[in-house]
Parts: C-alpha cells; structure tokens; sequence
C-alpha cells in the first residue's frame, strides 16, 4: 500500500491551508506530523481522508487517483483529539459500528471486538455506555473502533491531548505496538516534538502549511535542513544567535570566538545564523572548549527536576534548560556556557549548511 500526494494545496476563502505538497507514505509506517497549532496538520489529514478536495493536485491511493472520492468509498479511519463515541450504544456496538456497516459476520466481529478490547484493556467494560468511562477509557475505546475497521489508511489527530500526563505515556508506548503488525500507513499529528521522539518512525515537520522536512524521525531531529525545521523541532525552541565566519574562526558575540573546525571548516567567509537547542546551554562550565555568554534572566520555570530559565541576550530572547533546581534573581546577569559542538550553522535564509557535531557522530 502506499499514499501519495502530488502538489496537493487547500484554499479556504483566499487563504492558503497547505501550499503545494508533495508526500509518500508506504504501508507499514508510522509517520508523525509535527507542528505548531494552526501549521496544517489537520488540513493535511482531511485531504488524505478524502474529507476535503484539494484546489490543486492529486491523492494517489495504490497507484489509483482517489482525488474527489468520497470518503466513504475509502478505506480510512480517524480518530480526533476530541473523541468521538456513540452515546447510547455499548462499548461493544461502538467498537462493532464500522464492521456492521461493511456487513461481516457476527462471528466475525465479535471476534475482532474482543480482540481489539482486549489491545486496548477495555474487556472488562464491554456492556457499559461511553459516559460511564474515564476518559482515557473513552478515547481507548475510539481507538479500538480505527483498529477494528482494518482501514489502510489510519489518521489520529492529536489523539492524546485532552488525558492526563499518565494516560498519555501509556498509549504513546501502546499505540506503535498495537497498529505495527497491521500493515496500515499511519499518521500522527501532534505539536510536541518529544511526543514524536516517542513514537519514531517517520516525521514531517510542518509550519503555516508547508512541509519543512520529511523523513527518519532521528535524522530530522539530528540533522534539520533548515531553521524552521530545528525550531519545530525542538521543546522549547531553538535559540538562535547571528555569528560571523572570518578565516579560521567564528564570532559569537561578546567577544566569544571558536576555532572553525570539522565541519565548520569549510564555510566561506561571511555572515551565518547559529541554533542550539535549551537543554544545551548551561551554568556550569562544561568544558575547557565551552564558549561563555552574558544574558539577562527575566523568568524561570521550574519543573521539579528541571529549571527553564528565560535570558535575553542583548536582545536575542533565550531558553536555557538547566537540571537541578536553582534559585535565581529575575533581572540578574548570568553567565551561561555552550559547548560549540552542539551548535548548527544556517544561512542567512534559513537553510543548514553544518549540522552539529554531536549530530553526525556515530
């Protein structure tokens, strides 16, 4: 099986959802939608479904062009941040609905019902309404009703975002194991990228309707090809500073230069853009190499294990994220440190022209 969208776009009352696009996605995968809200996740989902028709392009279905087929005539299943459940039907009807609309066995779905409640730990409320459910429960239920439509195509919009912290990691680890042997294509929309660290597979990330990047869920990470990708990518964002390659070094700002070595090197002389993620700056000098920067706290986030601390830098409006718990004064003037081979270099227009070094080692 595979999906394959060729220069697919949506206009909505003169305003562009997705610019032309092109993606493919082959059975068996996992592939993860990565962006901030209002990036196009959904808006790309609803044109794979077939729920919306694209103003331009084609949807590839198997080799067939299923552009402006209904989506009924397609074998598709969503699930939505906002779960959906039949009300006054059992867990078991709701699970059970789309094999009784495609007509099969009652040995047949009784069969798949039970297997897929048990998947999903739902066996036990089989005879009970989805209000009398947690919500956890609830959405697990929605899941198993994906599950037991045996679509191609299985879309889950941002399924996990409405349960608690808890719940959220115990489907996020259940969810690659109970669809992997299905042989369905997948998609995955979430806005935090640690969410498709967790998952793997494939990742597309996604800003104001464009695809940035799409590919392994490691190497987009490790090695974006362009800023936008690095700062989607990231949890809190990248930060990012002007820096300036003159002969064998690199200027960094207050004064802060680096030997221009292994991969930064063979950069031409001129003007560039530095990125690092926040959990690579730190307060404690962590090698004789560590460059050394003055910034201004103005507020700190502290998490239990881990403190956020919010710097601008002349200007330039940072994240650090520091472990431990640390009692500092807002307003203060700290001095923090960055490890140069945690750096990446971008053009002036955004694209990568060095990644890390941490990012390319084996």
């Amino acid at each position: 099986m595979s999906l394959v969208l060729e220069g697919v776009s949506k206009v909505v009352n003169g305003q562009t959802h997705i610019h032309p696009t092109d993606l493919e996605l082959k059975s068996g995968t996992m592939n993860v939608l990565l962006g901030p809200t209002s990036a196009g996740k959904t808006s790309l989902m609803r044109l794979m479904a077939g729920l919306d028709v694209p103003n331009t392009g084609k949807v590839i279905w198997n080799g067939k062009d299923v552009t402006g087929m209904r989506v009924q005539d397609r074998g598709v299943a969503m699930v939505y941040q906002q779960f959906i459940n039949y009300p006054s039907m059992t867990v078991y009807d709701n699970i059970a609905s789309p094999m009784r609309l495609l007509k099969q066995s009652p040995q047949q779905i009784d069969a798949a019902v039970k297997k897929a409640a048990d998947l999903m730990k739902l066996s036990p409320f089989l005879d009970r309404k989805p209000l009398e459910l947690s919500g956890g429960q609830q959405q697990r239920c929605a899941l198993a009703r994906a599950l037991v439509k045996d679509a191609g195509l299985v879309l889950l919009d941002e399924p996990l975002a409405n349960l608690d912290y808890k719940l959220r990691e115990e489907l996020r680890a259940e969810i690659p194991k109970i669809f992997e042997e299905a042989g369905s294509i997948f998609v995955y929309a979430t806005t935090e990228p640690e969410e498709a660290l967790l998952l793997g597979g494939n990742t597309a990330t996604m800003w104001e309707g464009r695809i940035t990047q799409f590919g392994l869920t490691p190497i987009v990470y490790r090695q974006p090809v362009n800023a936008t990708t690095a700062w989607v990518f990231s949890d809190p964002p990248m930060n990012f500073l002007n820096i300036t390659k003159s002969g064998e070094s690199l200027g960094f700002g207050d004064d802060q230069t680096t030997a221009a070595a292994g991969a930064f090197a063979g950069l031409p002389d001129g003007d560039y853009l530095a990125g690092f993620r926040p959990n690579h700056l730190e307060l404690d000098k962590p090698a004789a190499s560590a460059m050394k920067f003055s910034a201004k706290l103005q507020v700190t986030e502290i998490t239990g294990s881990e403190t956020f601390v919010h710097l601008d830098h002349h200007g330039d409006n940072w994240v650090g994220l520091i472990h431990g718990v640390k009692n500092l004064k807002i307003g203060a003037e700290l001095t923090v440190y960055l490890d140069p081979s945690h750096v990446y270099i971008f053009a002036e227009d955004g694209t990568s022209v060095a990644p890390a070094s941490y990012a390319t080692a084996a």
